[in-house]
């Protein structure tokens, strides 16, 4: 079928604006998440030079997500009170330093602290960002928007892999500095060089920027207000209030969800150079880009997955299965204990499916929150889904201690995955019954 003038016209103008802000918040994800991961690489060296095991490191990983828990909530309520702009400013400048700081620590009680202070300086910005482009992009064209976000995970793997396993490997004892320290005081400093380049070049709503004509403005502002009109007789919304958002079971679910789906993230995030090392992969820079190899394939299958769902107008089965899919690796993964091939292969269909899992998962909840729930909802649901994330490093880290295995720690993470996929499956109904749903509630009131 040919697209109308005014559907093609409407295109464009989303195609516009995907242009201008998808690539920047691209580039700030990247760099997060290489300062939220880098430590996995740190771990190689500084474990040995500051005499921890791998249970200190597992709770200093998952002390960044304790920080994050305590500050997502009032950090998304203030970027829709303030803008994106100073949220940014604020959030990158501030993790950025705190990265820095990193190459100062001396024992495990600093390892801690910094942590928890990078993950409340961070606290925010993925859920900020969810919300933001709900201001600038309706329901049907979300998916894709999300899956081009989310790439940043695995394009920051296909970078930092290589680049961390360089720093570490070429700069280390460099002017009396150990690897890990150089790896802190690079990756630290863009964070911060970005805070200000959010100040002057994002826009805090389609009504205020300047590269959008008023006709431009108007088309956007209505493909919005139609889909708010569109979700309004089918779903039950909150006020906006924290405290009437708080009160909605569907919160509450979305966030066990979403736990499940974040132990599968950080198992994935922080444990991948350790695994590779246990199956005999033994230099840093092989690491690093067998690591960047993985971030390939993730990239690539995001992006094909985002844009099925899109296509298909498809959530549930699209997130289930990816889910389902990373805990069948999971499980698999000591099969491979033997071989690196093999493990490279399991590691690269979790860390795909995970990510996927991930962008795809998000059009579900910002499709039943209002506009005046959003901020709230979205925050609401990352802190305590990102639970999962203090729970996960932790996890991995003790079982290995005291089984002398990372196996287990996995095995567990596949069921909690099994679990969610399988709660989200039974909670999120299909299109066809949720529009029924709506209509049968619209006739009784």
């Amino acid at each position: 079928m040919q697209a109308t003038p005014a559907h093609s016209d409407e295109d464009a103008i989303f195609r516009k604006i995907a242009r201008r802000i998808v690539p920047f918040l691209f580039v700030c994800y990247v760099v997060n998440f290489i300062d939220r991961v880098n430590i996995g690489f740190a771990k190689l060296q500084f474990l040995q030079d500051l005499k921890l095991d791998d249970a200190v490191f597992g709770i200093a990983a998952g002390m960044f997500f304790v920080g994050y828990v305590v500050f997502e909530v009032p950090s998304n309520l203030l970027l829709a009170r303030i803008g994106v702009r100073k949220t940014m400013l604020r959030i990158m400048t501030l993790w950025g330093l705190l990265t820095v700081l990193l190459m100062f620590v001396q024992n495990a009680t600093g390892l801690y602290v910094l942590r928890f202070l990078l993950g409340a300086a961070e606290a925010g910005f993925f859920p900020g960002i969810v919300l933001y482009l709900t201001y600038w992009f309706p329901d049907s064209r979300r998916g894709r928007i999300m899956s081009l976000f989310v790439m940043a995970v695995p394009l920051a793997g296909i970078v930092g892999g290589p680049l961390s396993g360089a720093i570490m490997s070429h700069l280390h004892d460099a002017l009396g500095l150990r690897g890990w320290q150089w790896l802190f005081l690079i990756e630290g400093v863009p964070a911060v060089a970005l805070g200000f380049m959010a100040l002057f070049y994002l826009d805090d709503r389609p009504a205020d920027a300047r590269w959008l004509s008023v006709h431009e403005k108007e088309r956007v502002a209505a493909a919005l207000e139609a889909e708010r009109a569109g979700h309004a007789g089918a779903q039950p919304h909150g006020h906006g209030r924290l405290r009437d958002v708080l009160a909605n079971p569907r919160i509450y679910v979305m966030a066990g969800i979403y736990f499940c789906i974040f132990m599968g993230l950080n198992a994935v995030g922080f444990w991948i150079p350790t695994l590779l090392r246990q199956v005999g992969v033994e230099h840093v820079s092989s690491i690093g880009w067998l690591s960047g190899g993985i971030s390939v394939c993730t990239a690539i299958g995001i992006l094909l997955i985002g844009r099925s769902s899109d296509r298909l107008m498809e959530r549930r089965w699209h997130t289930a299965g990816c889910g389902l899919a990373t805990a069948a690796s999971f499980v698999l993964l000591p099969f491979a204990a033997h071989s690196i091939v093999l493990t490279v292969l399991l590691l690269m269909v979790a860390s795909l499916s995970i990510y996927a899992t991930l962008s795809v998962f998000w059009t579900i909840p910002t499709a039943f929150l209002d506009k005046n729930a959003a901020a709230a909802g979205i925050a609401a649901i990352t802190a305590i889904g990102a639970l999962g994330g203090a729970v996960s490093p932790s996890l991995v880290g003790m079982l290995k201690t005291y089984s002398g295995s990372l196996y287990s720690g996995f095995a567990v993470i596949a069921l909690l995955l099994v679990i969610g996929m399988v709660v989200l499956l039974r909670a999120v109904p299909a299109p066809g019954r949720e529009v029924e749903r709506g209509v049968r509630q619209a006739a009784v009131k």
